[in-house]
C-alpha cells in the first residue's frame, strides 16, 4: 500500500466496478424485505450543488445501510424535465443563432429540446456518481419518458372524469417575460425600496373624498370598490355609497369587509380583484366585477382609458401619477419598503393576472392526505414539520396545473368547432367522442398548454414503478420507505405526492419524510451565486486553485458590479484555494453536520480534518496488514486467549455498532458519524494499536497471544469498515478488500457484506472502566510531558500516591502503562514527595514526576498556578450553588449530593496542586 491515501484513482475505479457488477440493483423482486427510496428528481438542466450533495449523502447512507442489512434495496433515480428552465436553455441557444422558438414552430422546437437533453441533459447524473450515489442506474427514469407520460395522461383523465380537474378564469402568478403562469416556488419575494401613493377618490354625493394608499397606482384603472372595516366609525355611514374612480369616469361602491386593517394608513383600501390575490378573495365575497387591465406583456389593454392603452405598466404608472397630480387627486407620496415578487429565472416583477387555466380541486384530496399523517401512517422527521404540513393542507387552494409554454406534458384536451372540450387519453379517442357528440367527424384542436412540472413529479413514487400497469416492481417497492427532502418543497412536492399516491394506489407513497435543512456557508449565510459564496461539491472533492475559484465565483454571480468585493472575500477566505479532499471526506463532513431539521454551516476546516481521518484509517490499515499478512490471525484457533486490551476494544466496538445502528435507524446521522470517528480515531488507532505493539514486538510473547492480537485488530477493523461504509464508501471498499481475507470473509464487495450486529454480551463495562483509567493515567503523564516540553522519547520516572485499589490497578496494567507513557520505572510514594516534581491528579491517585534536570521551574510554577486558579474558580462556583437555599430546597436530592461530591473532589485537587506548587516554588 502507498504511504498516503489518494482518493482520485480509488473512487473512480470502484464506482465503475460497482456499476459494472450490478451492485446497485435490487437483489430480486421480493416484497417481503423490500426497501425503496425515490430520489427527488433533479432538474435535467441542473448541476450538482451543496444541497444535492447533502441530501444524496443521507439517501445513499440509508440505501447502503439497508442493502447491508439484507434488504431487497432499490434507490430509484431519474431527472425532471423542468419545463420552464429547460425551455429557457434552448431558447437562449436559438437567440444566439438569431432565432426564436416561433421561427421553428412547436414540433421542431420540441425536437430541438430532445436533442439538447440527449447531448447535455445528463450532467447532474454523472456528478451524482462522483458523490458515490448507489442508485440503480439501469432503472433511470425521466418525467417525459413514454411510460411516465402515459401515467400523467391517465391521472389527468381520471381526475377530470371525477370533476376534480376543471378549466376556469382565476388569478395566477404571471411572468410577463415568459408569458406563462408560474408556481409560488418560482417566485422570489425580496424587500425593495418603493413608494406609497395616497390618492383621493371623490364621493359621488357631496364634496368629500376617500383617501386610499397603494404601492401600484397603475392598477387603480381596474378598481372595483373601496373597502373599509365594517366597524370603523369613521366610515360606517359611507358603506353602500359610491365614489368616482379617478381618470376613468367609472363609479365604484364603498364596501365593508373584515380584511381591512383600520389602523393601517387611512383605513380605506382600493379593491382590484383582477390584480391582487387578497382583493380577488374580497371581490368573490362581494360579487365584484373582475376587470383585468393588463395584457400578457404587462401593458395596459383595451379595457382601460384610451390614453393609457399600449403603455408598459411602469410607463403607465408615471403618466397616471402625473394625471392625478394635475387633477388635484394626489394627496402625497411617501417612501415605503415593500416585498416585490420576481420570477426566479427572468427576474421580472410577477403580475397577478386573471387568465383561463386548468385547476385541480384539491380539498377532497387534501382531506385524505391530512388523515394519514394524523393517524401516523406517514411520519415527519423531525416531527415538528408535520405542523407546517397541516397548516398548508388545511388552508389549501385549488392547484393551477397549466403552463403557457411548449416543453412539457401537453394537456390531453381537444376543442371542437364550438369550443366543446373533449378530455381523452389519445387524439383518436377524442375524435371518436367528438364524432358521437356532433354526429359527424369534425376537426379538433388540442389545448396549447402543458402541465405544471410538479404534476408529473407528484406521481413519481408510482409512475416510475410501472403504474398504471400492475407491475411486479410496483407490488414489491410501493409504498416506498422514506422520502428525503428539503422543507421548501413540503407543500409543492411532498403533499402532492401524498394526495396523488392515496388517490391512485390507495396507499401512502412513503412511510417517513425526513426533512433536512439548508447547507449554508461558514458564516451561516445562504449560499447563492449573487452573493458569490457558493461552494461546488466537485471543487471540494477534486480541489481548485484560488485563481480558478475567483474566476468561477465572479463569472457565475448575478451582480457583476460586486465582482471586486467577491474576489476580495474569496482571496481572504481561501488564500491557497481549496485542496482536494475526496468524496469520502466531503460525505463524512455532511453526515457529521446532519443534525435533524437544522440548517448546517459548512465547515471547510472540518472537511480537512476528515481528509486526515481518511489518512489515519489508511495508515492504521497499513500497520495492521504489515503485522498480519502471512501471519497466524487465529482463524483456525478455537479458543483464543484475549487479553484485557483485546476484550476492551471488542467491547468498545460492540457498543459502537449498537449505537451507530440505532442512530441510523433514527436518522441521527451526525451522532452516527461522530461515534464512528471517536471510536476509530480515538479508541482503535490512538490507543488500541499502540497498546498491542507491546505484544506484537515482544520476542518472548506466546504465539497464541500474538495470534489473539492479530485476530482482534483485523476483526475489529474489518467490521468497523463495514460500519463506516454507508458514510465513506470508497476508502472502506479499498481497505476492506485487503483486510477481508485475513478476517476469513468471502470475496465480493463490502457493500454486499452483512451489516455488523452488536453482541450485547461482549460489552464489558468493568473492562472498559479499567482501560479508561489506563488512558487517563497515560494522558496525564503525556500532558505533563507536553507542558514541560519533555521529549516524547525521553523515559521518565513516576511516583504515585493512592489507595490500595488504585495501586493494584496500576500493577495490573503496568506493562501497558510503561510502554504508553514511556516510563523507565515507577514507585509508590510512602513519604512526602521530593522537591521539584511535576504533578498530575487522577480521581484516585496523585502522580509525581521528578523534574530535576528536566524542568523549567518558572514555567512549571506558572502552569500549576493557572491550574490552581481554574480549580478555585470551579470550586467557588459549586460552593455558591450549594449556599443557595433555593437550590437546596428545590433541586433533586441526588443532584445536590452530586454537587457536594464535586465540591469535595475539587477541594482535594486544589490541596494537591497547592502542595505541588509549594514544592516547585521551593526549588527557585
Amino acid at each position: 500500500m502507498p504511504k498516503s491515501y489518494d482518493p482520485t484513482g480509488v473512487e473512480q475505479r470502484w464506482y465503475q466496478t460497482w456499476e459494472e457488477q450490478g451492485c446497485f440493483k435490487p437483489s430480486g423482486l421480493s416484497a417481503a424485505n423490500a426497501y425503496c427510496i425515490m430520489i427527488p428528481p433533479p432538474n435535467v438542466t441542473g448541476s450538482l450543488h451543496m444541497g444535492h450533495a447533502f441530501q444524496d449523502t443521507i439517501m445513499d447512507a440509508l440505501i447502503r445501510y439497508n442493502r447491508m442489512q439484507g434488504h431487497n434495496t432499490l434507490w430509484q433515480c431519474g431527472t425532471d424535465h423542468a419545463g420552464i428552465a429547460t425551455q429557457m436553455v434552448v431558447e437562449r441557444q436559438l437567440e444566439a443563432e438569431g432565432k426564436s422558438r416561433h421561427d421553428l414552430g412547436r414540433d421542431a422546437f420540441i425536437e430541438r429540446v430532445w436533442e439538447w437533453k440527449a447531448s447535455s441533459g445528463n450532467t447532474i447524473t454523472k456528478q451524482l456518481r462522483r458523490m458515490g450515489a448507489s442508485c440503480d442506474w439501469s432503472r433511470e427514469r425521466f418525467t417525459m419518458d413514454d411510460g411516465l407520460s402515459e401515467a400523467v395522461k391517465e391521472v389527468f383523465v381520471r381526475l377530470y372524469e371525477e370533476d376534480l380537474i376543471y378549466r376556469g378564469k382565476r388569478l395566477v402568478n404571471w411572468d410577463p417575460v415568459l408569458h406563462t403562469a408560474v408556481s409560488d416556488l418560482e417566485v422570489i419575494s425580496e424587500e425593495e425600496q418603493g413608494h406609497m401613493w395616497h390618492m383621493r377618490y371623490p364621493m359621488v354625493e357631496g364634496d368629500g373624498f376617500l383617501v386610499v394608499a397603494t404601492t401600484r397606482p397603475e392598477t387603480m384603472l381596474g378598481d372595483s370598490a373601496v373597502a373599509v372595516h365594517p366597524e370603523d366609525a369613521r366610515y360606517q355611514h359611507l358603506i353602500g355609497k359610491q365614489v368616482v374612480l379617478p381618470l376613468t369616469g367609472r363609479t365604484i361602491p364603498v364596501i365593508g369587509d373584515d380584511y381591512v386593517d383600520p389602523e393601517f394608513g387611512s383605513g380605506c383600501v382600493k379593491i382590484t380583484p383582477a390584480h391582487d390575490f387578497n382583493d380577488y378573495e374580497v371581490g368573490k365575497r362581494h360579487n365584484l366585477p373582475q376587470m383585468s387591465i393588463f395584457t400578457v406583456d404587462a401593458c395596459i389593454n383595451e379595457d382601460a382609458p384610451a390614453r393609457y392603452r399600449g403603455m408598459d405598466r411602469y410607463e403607465a404608472r408615471k403618466r397616471i401619477v402625473e394625471d392625478l397630480q394635475e387633477a388635484g387627486l394626489l394627496e402625497k407620496i411617501v417612501d415605503h419598503k415593500l416585498m416585490v415578487p420576481r420570477g426566479d429565472r427572468t427576474k421580472a416583477v410577477i403580475e397577478p393576472l386573471l387568465t383561463d387555466q386548468w385547476f385541480v380541486t384539491t380539498a377532497p384530496l387534501a382531506a385524505e392526505a391530512i388523515k394519514v399523517v394524523e393517524e401516523g401512517r406517514i411520519k415527519f422527521v423531525p416531527e415538528n414539520w408535520s405542523k407546517t404540513y397541516f397548516e398548508w393542507m388545511r388552508n389549501i387552494q385549488d392547484w393551477c396545473i397549466s403552463r403557457q409554454i411548449w416543453w412539457g406534458h401537453r394537456i390531453p384536451a381537444w376543442y371542437g368547432p364550438d369550443g366543446q372540450v373533449f378530455v381523452c387519453r389519445t387524439q383518436e379517442e377524442a375524435s371518436q367522442k367528438a364524432s358521437q357528440h356532433y354526429g359527424k367527424p369534425v376537426a379538433l384542436t388540442q389545448d396549447n398548454d402543458v402541465l405544471d412540472t410538479w404534476f408529473s413529479s407528484a406521481l413519481w413514487t408510482f409512475s416510475t414503478l410501472g403504474w398504471p400497469e400492475k407491475s411486479q416492481e410496483l407490488a414489491s417497492f410501493h409504498p416506498t420507505n422514506v422520502l428525503v427532502t428539503g422543507f421548501d418543497i413540503i407543500f409543492f412536492w411532498v403533499a402532492r405526492m401524498i394526495m396523488m399516491g392515496l388517490k391512485f394506489t390507495d396507499e401512502v407513497p412513503f412511510h417517513t419524510v425526513y426533512v433536512h435543512g439548508l447547507v449554508r456557508d461558514g458564516e451561516g449565510h445562504k449560499m447563492s451565486k449573487s452573493k458569490g459564496n457558493v461552494l461546488d461539491p466537485l471543487d471540494l472533492i477534486d480541489g481548485i486553485s484560488l485563481e480558478d475559484l475567483v474566476a468561477k465565483r465572479t463569472r457565475d454571480m448575478m451582480q457583476p458590479h460586486l465582482a471586486k468585493k467577491i474576489e476580495k472575500q474569496t482571496r481572504k477566505e481561501f488564500p491557497d484555494g481549496i485542496a482536494a479532499a475526496g468524496t469520502d471526506a466531503l460525505r463524512f463532513t455532511l453526515a457529521s453536520l446532519a443534525t435533524q431539521g437544522r440548517d448546517i454551516k459548512f465547515d471547510l476546516g472540518r472537511m480537512e480534518g476528515y481528509r486526515n481521518f481518511c489518512n489515519k484509517l489508511w495508515n492504521a490499515s497499513r500497520f495492521v496488514l504489515m503485522n498480519a499478512e502471512g501471519q497466524d490471525c487465529g482463524l483456525e484457533r478455537v479458543d483464543l486467549p484475549l487479553s484485557v486490551t483485546d476484550q476492551w476494544i471488542v467491547s468498545k466496538f460492540q457498543r459502537t455498532a449498537r449505537d451507530v445502528t440505532q442512530d441510523i435507524e433514527n436518522y441521527r446521522f451526525s451522532d452516527a458519524a461522530n461515534t464512528l470517528y471517536q471510536f476509530l480515531w480515538g479508541s482503535y488507532c490512538d490507543w488500541y494499536l499502540e497498546m498491542v505493539k507491546t505484544t506484537l514486538y515482544d520476542e518472548n510473547a506466546a504465539e497464541a497471544a500474538k495470534a489473539a492480537v492479530r485476530h482482534t485488530m483485523v476483526g475489529v477493523l474489518e467490521a468497523s469498515l463495514r460500519l463506516l461504509h454507508p458514510l465513506m464508501p470508497f476508502i472502506t471498499e479499498e481497505l476492506w478488500q485487503k483486510l477481508a481475507p485475513l478476517a476469513g470473509k468471502p470475496a465480493g464487495s463490502i457493500m454486499l457484506a452483512p451489516w455488523p450486529e452488536a453482541d450485547e454480551g461482549r460489552i464489558l463495562d468493568q473492562i472498559e472502566s479499567e482501560i479508561d483509567w489506563v488512558q487517563r493515567f497515560t494522558s496525564t503523564i503525556r500532558g505533563i510531558r507536553s507542558e514541560m516540553d519533555i521529549p516524547p522519547s525521553k523515559k521518565i520516572q513516576v511516583l504515585v500516591r493512592g489507595d490500595d485499589s488504585a495501586v493494584a490497578r496500576l500493577r495490573r496494567h503496568v506493562s501497558t502503562v510503561t510502554a504508553l507513557a514511556k516510563l523507565e520505572g515507577w514507585a509508590v510514594l510512602q513519604d512526602e514527595a521530593p522537591q521539584g516534581c511535576a504533578t498530575g491528579v487522577l480521581e484516585d491517585m496523585q502522580l509525581y514526576i521528578p523534574m530535576k534536570g528536566l524542568i523549567d521551574v518558572a514555567a512549571e510554577s506558572a502552569r500549576l498556578q493557572k491550574s490552581l486558579d481554574k480549580l478555585d474558580a470551579d470550586w467557588q462556583q459549586v460552593t455558591r450553588k450549594l449556599s443557595n437555599e433555593n437550590f437546596i430546597a428545590k433541586a433533586n436530592p441526588e443532584v445536590v449530593a452530586k454537587e457536594r461530591d464535586k465540591a469535595n473532589e475539587l477541594m482535594e485537587k486544589k490541596r494537591a496542586v497547592q502542595e505541588a506548587l509549594t514544592r516547585i516554588q521551593a526549588m527557585a
